[in-house]
């Protein structure tokens, strides 16, 4: 735990906020009095809930005798005089009854076929509109919807605003027609029984508290609380600190507030202009035991377990990706560890993309995992059929408790907010009965995902708060009248803190005005206020990054170019203490692999020897292996397997049916590729790509092919798996083709691998002679004297090639004793070092394991020695 010792600053910013306190409480008195108002009669409206103890908390310290006025925000008053309850169509302000309303009224104007599209567009207008409407008192409502509808445009049907114009239109109706929570507050017995209002208002003015103050006429008050602030005692020290990223400006945040901390001036206010920002230098924080009282709280859809209730639904969609449903069943209690870890083996193995493929596999033959799929599709059946919202949340839920997930989120705080924010606990379901046509209306498992997730965006979870923390999380309108002793904030760049906000909704300026919507205008008076404000505050630290995650620079935020410009801030110091790290190179690995015997060698298996050591000691010896992503894209290796097994059905099929006809051998060709496509279970433009060149390749392959007969070549065998022992050892390997040859008079055996590199590079491979290992390998698989290997680079653009190796005989023998020689030095003991060297490296699997990028300079030379 961090000590703290306070300083005279602190106490100090405290005597500055009383004083604000007075101020704006005499005038609180002295209008009471004025108008003969009752204090106990008197009603104050504080800007923000936060204030309230505050407020009261210093009216006891100013007036400690006779009665205190009830200090208010406008929901809290309406919630103590009237317990509302939304029937019907009524705007809610819940997103999760909303959202389904607004679906309700698109289908009742014929837009059932935008629904989705149009919905929440739809709920979001309606709620902006709802805050002018409630403050319009309800007999006065229908006059001022009458001005309002003269502003809202018109749109044919078919033109690109129609759907803007009945989103806004809709938006303004269903306003009207709502009632609300605050309509007590227009009441005649609550005007009655309130002598005097006072409103204390922030940096922005709120239409509501505006309307109140006209309904009680001269016994309301406004009092201005930014007016109010006086001048600090001493001039407020600000500190500029331009950080180089997002971790580096979360790192300067944190060791500014420890700093603040450690010189006693506690509490900080810590901005909340960016809560990804935030959550960063929280984590730094903790690890350092600093208390924090989070006032903002966290979006409810950035929770884990929102993410895990949401990871059930989409995994249940029909198009689930095998990714999705591993995302899910990774965190299901129900499973264990073991039968996931094989399902997820088995799924990269086979490299099935598709959940809908993996349930569609004949599994008799392994029984513990057809378990574990029956399992899994039992659950996602439950999640399948279309139902109204009241059979889906006990689906959901039921779902939940067969995986074992339900405790978690009970036993979680942050769960427990998810389960009531979607009304997923015991007895929440009754609510449904109010919500009307909405709830009843059946959705199917796509529109209930979608509300699922509109409803926790729209939720916020605020942890359980640490009393007395030295750190409190605010916005930063909310440092108003508070004794912060300092003040750090972070995420001042030109995207975060916008010296101009753009206003939400696609309203008109004239709407704005007319209806009392914040404007772009009142957004930046009340952002630049604020801004004033939090740098009154004693001690001041701004950061800003100065470039983005994705390598984009950025500014400083207008008004900290307009604070350097200014030149009474300076550059802050970095507070991060540095610490000495005692340097421990990492030296190139050098194993030895003798006690690993290798008794099975193909011709990758030697390429990754000859190439370097290390990675045939990493893979071939230790048996390593990465692991195939499951959602990746189709790239040319992919292409060039499906390019293969494509060549060898059209091939065995010409074979058994023989024909000369260019376009027969076309047609071939394109159904080859087509049941290749199905058999590998490839879906509908995975190879889209590679697919545009395919008119060419077939036909440029076909051309080569009738030269190449014509030169007596003929195709005997296609993926011929070959051995040939070698003492010890047994070579293995799969031949692309083998072709007979017999246009020299003695028939003679051709061994063909296709290429579908770049010509140039399968040229270069010849040129290499007996660095180039494969052809010669091939040629050892086989027990022939006399053979021919060549390469066929089958062009995507149209050219094929054949590129014979004419000493791959010779080759072949060289290639054998050198086999048998670095088996043997291996046996002997001799190191398998890591070279490091080439473009070998640059996609190598084990770099990770040989640690390159981490090598002593003074190490980049191996010994002289001799190594396989």
């Amino acid at each position: 735990m961090t000590v703290i010792a306070k300083s005279d600053q602190t106490s100090g910013f405290a005597a500055a906020s009383t004083a604000l306190w007075q101020r704006a409480l005499a005038q609180v008195a002295a209008h009471a009095q004025a108008h003969g108002a009752h204090l106990a009669r008197t009603v104050v409206l504080v800007p923000y809930a936060q204030l309230m103890p505050w407020a009261q908390r210093h009216w006891a310290q100013q007036f400690p005798q006779g009665f205190a006025p009830r200090f208010e925000t406008t929901r809290n008053w309406a919630r103590q005089l009237q317990a509302f309850e939304p029937t019907g169509d009524d705007l809610a302000g819940d997103v999760a009854r909303d959202t389904l309303t607004a679906r309700t009224l698109l289908d009742r104007v014929g837009q059932g076929a935008q629904r989705e599209v149009l919905a929440t567009p739809l709920q979001e207008a309606a709620a902006q509109l709802a805050q002018v409407v409630a403050a319009v008192p309800p007999a006065l409502r229908t006059a001022w919807g009458d001005e309002a509808r003269k502003l809202l445009a018109t749109a044919e049907e078919g033109t690109a605003l129609h759907y803007e114009a009945l989103v806004a239109r809709l938006a303004l109706e269903w306003a009207l027609a709502s009632r609300y929570a605050t309509d007590v507050l227009f009441e005649p017995g609550v005007r009655g029984a309130v002598d005097a209002l006072v409103v204390l208002e922030g940096f922005q003015s709120d239409v509501l508290t505006r309307a109140l103050l006209a309904h009680w006429g001269e016994q309301g008050l406004c009092v201005a609380l930014p007016a109010l602030v006086g001048d600090a005692d001493a001039p407020p020290q600000w500190a500029l600190h331009a950080a180089m990223d997002a971790e580096d400006e979360a790192h300067r945040a944190a060791a500014c507030v420890l700093r603040h901390i450690e010189q006693g001036r506690v509490p900080v206010a810590l901005a909340a202009t960016d809560r990804a920002l935030i959550r960063r230098v929280l984590a730094h924080l903790d690890s350092s035991g600093v208390l924090v009282r989070d006032e903002s709280g966290w979006i409810l859809s950035t929770t884990r377990a929102a993410s895990r209730v949401m990871a059930a639904l989409q995994a249940a969609a029909w198009n689930a990706s095998s990714n999705e449903v591993l995302d899910w069943i990774k965190h299901t209690p129900a499973l264990m560890p073991g039968e996931v870890n094989r399902l997820e083996q088995w799924l990269r193995k086979g490299v099935v993309q598709h959940w809908s493929a993996a349930a569609a596999r004949d599994l008799s033959a392994q029984p513990h995992l057809a378990r574990t799929v029956a399992t899994v599709e039992a659950w996602r059946d439950t999640l399948r059929t279309a139902r109204p919202l009241a059979q889906w949340l006990p689906a959901l839920r039921a779902v939940l408790e067969q995986a074992d997930q339900w405790q978690g989120l009970q036993a979680d705080p942050a769960g427990m907010r998810v389960l009531a924010a979607l009304r997923l606990q015991d007895g929440q379901q009754s609510e449904l009965d109010g919500w009307g046509d909405s709830a009843g209306r059946r959705m199917t498992l796509a529109e209930f995902t979608r509300w699922t997730k509109d409803v926790l965006e729209a939720g916020r979870y605020v942890a359980a708060q640490a009393a007395g923390a030295p750190v409190v999380v605010v916005p930063m309108p909310q440092l108003l009248a508070r004794p912060f002793a300092a003040a750090v904030l972070p995420g001042c760049d030109e995207k975060r803190l916008q010296a101009a906000p753009e206003p939400s909704g696609d309203w008109s300026q004239a709407q704005r005005e007319a209806w009392g919507l914040p404007t772009r205008a009142s957004l930046e008076a009340a952002q630049r206020a604020a801004w004033a404000h939090a740098l009154r505050t004693p001690v001041v630290d701004v950061l800003w990054r100065t470039g983005d995650d994705g390598g984009e620079p950025l500014l400083a935020s207008a008004l900290v170019l307009a604070l350097q410009l200014d030149g009474t801030a300076t550059p802050g110091a970095d507070d991060r203490a540095a610490r000495t790290v005692a340097a421990t190179p990492t030296l190139r690995p050098q194993p030895v692999g003798q006690a690993l015997p290798v008794a099975h060698l193909s011709s990758t298996a030697y390429s990754d020897l000859r190439h370097c050591p290390y990675r045939f000691f990493a893979q071939r010896q230790l048996g390593l292996r990465e692991a195939d992503e499951l959602d990746a894209e189709v790239d040319k290796r992919d292409f060039g397997n499906w390019l293969h097994a494509v060549l060898q059905h059209f091939h065995e099929a010409l074979l058994a049916e023989p024909t000369d006809h260019v376009d027969e051998r076309r047609a071939r060709m394109d159904a080859a590729a087509e049941a290749i496509t199905r058999e590998q279970r490839l879906q509908d433009g995975d190879f889209l790509p590679f697919a545009a060149g395919w008119a060419q390749l077939r036909d440029g392959y076909l051309q080569w092919l009738a030269g190449h007969e014509q030169q007596g070549a003929t195709f005997r065998q296609a993926e011929v798996k070959a051995r040939q022992p070698l003492g010890d050892l047994e070579l293995i390997g799969t031949l692309d083709r083998i072709d007979g040859v017999s246009s020299t008079g003695e028939p003679t055996v051709l061994v063909i691998d296709y290429k579908t590199e770049s010509d140039s590079v399968t040229r270069q491979r010849i040129k290499s002679g007996a660095e180039d290992t494969q052809l010669a390998f091939y040629a050892a698989l086989l027990s022939h004297d006399t053979l021919r290997a060549a390469y066929v680079n089958v062009g995507e653009r149209g050219e094929t090639q054949m590129h014979e190796q004419d000493e791959v005989v010779h080759l072949r023998d060289v290639l054998v004793e050198g086999i048998q020689h670095d088996m043997a030095r291996i046996a002997a003991g001799a190191p398998l070092p890591a070279l490091g060297e080439g473009s070998v490296c640059e996609f190598c699997a084990v770099r990770g394991l040989c640690r390159k990028d981490y090598w002593a300079d003074a190490e980049q030379a191996l010994p002289a020695q001799e190594t396989p």
